[in-house]
């Protein structure tokens, strides 16, 4: 078996020649008339899910962060498989000694239910969280269909998976309203930290995700010769673009923060650098700001939130509904697919405002 003999290092790693060569033995099978994937092996499968262009215009494609987070689950979907298939109970009967072939929807079962509760990560560090379950089981139900709908097996074992929601409740609070960054700001400016005091003005006035704020370079500052002042032209999740207006007070916490890291003004040059110059990835940027937030007195910080960078994109959602904005124009602004994301960083501060308590009259007195 193909993926038994393959150092797992290599088992999802990109690379342009594998994906020529896979595109001469799927157009090799299309000319002597059997299924597109027919000469594929299992490894060959996941190389081409996870790298295979959808579209003419390679910019509609996953994004590289997307990519990442695929190759990621399905390593270690591979790995646990072939080290811990006895525990898992992986009774199978080998089909053309392909591990795909040989799966069925009991097995994926098993594996989905051992990952949530008996995986090495869990058995150290403790349970994933419900997001996070979420999260892979739709990568892994991605990948399965696309196995069955390829004619590469004949059973649909992505039925095996059982569905992984977050409800309501165990999600944790992100909420944080324009007194909590007033707060925040108030702290670091009182401690000449520019750097934190820009960042906490640019995420929370922009609603820029972590990945797009490390990603920004000097040439995605630009002038608004139509409206005036200045945007952000991001580059969102799964390609897409957007421009973000900035208030006056974001750009100058902008020109502060790269005033303060005496950052490139080369037009390829990150807008926002780490103090070595170079630009963050998103796990450092992450670490940065809950390595100086840790500093923070507990007076300065909201009691049941724990402060990171995402949660200030929460803040935009919420100081924008607040002051007035469409719940439709706040999805568009940050990017969101479906109204029904925006409606998760909104549900708690809905819930507020529609208590029957603001019916009452205000006048009223016991």
């Amino acid at each position: 078996m193909e993926l038994v003999q393959q150092p797992i290092g290599s088992i999802v790693k990109r690379d342009p020649e594998t994906m020529r060569m896979l595109e001469r033995k799927y157009d090799e099978a299309e000319r002597q008339g059997m299924d597109a994937f027919h000469h594929f092996n299992d490894l060959e499968m996941v190389h081409w899910f996870l790298y295979a262009p959808k579209h003419l215009n390679r910019a509609h494609d996953r994004s590289a962060r997307t990519i990442r987070e695929y190759e990621l689950e399905l390593k270690q979907l591979i790995t646990y498989l072939l080290q811990y298939g006895e525990e898992i109970g992986l009774d199978v009967t080998w089909e053309q000694q392909s591990l795909w072939k040989s799966l069925d929807k009991r097995h994926i079962r098993r594996y989905q239910q051992w990952l949530a509760t008996d995986s090495p990560y869990v058995l150290q560090r403790g349970a994933y969280s419900s997001a996070t379950l979420e999260r892979k089981t739709s990568i892994l139900s991605a990948f399965f269909r696309f196995l069955y709908e390829s004619d590469y097996i004949t059973r649909p074992i992505g039925d095996g998976l059982r569905i992984a929601t977050v409800q309501k409740d165990e999600r944790p609070n992100r909420d944080l309203g324009v007194y909590d960054v007033k707060r925040l700001l108030t702290y670091f400016k009182q401690q000449q930290h520019p750097i934190m005091f820009a960042i906490i003005q640019i995420l929370t006035t922009t609603g820029l995700r972590n990945e797009e704020f490390c990603s920004l370079t000097v040439e995605q500052l630009k002038e608004d010769r139509i409206r005036g002042g200045h945007y952000l032209h991001v580059i969102g999740k799964g390609n897409k673009r957007r421009m973000i207006p900035l208030r006056p007070d974001t750009l100058r916490a902008i020109q502060l923060f790269r005033e303060t890291r005496h950052a490139s003004d080369e037009e390829t040059a990150p807008l926002f650098t780490t103090s070595r110059g170079s630009a963050y990835t998103p796990s450092y940027f992450a670490q940065y700001v809950k390595k100086e937030l840790s500093r923070v007195p507990d007076s300065y910080l909201p009691q049941d939130v724990i402060v990171t960078p995402h949660v200030f994109r929460h803040a935009f959602a919420i100081i924008s509904k607040q002051n007035g904005a469409d719940i439709y124009d706040i999805m568009r602004s940050l990017g969101h697919e479906k109204i029904e994301t925006t409606m998760i960083y909104l549900e708690k501060l809905f819930e507020k405002e529609r208590h029957t308590i603001h019916q009452w009259d205000e006048t009223f007195e016991f």
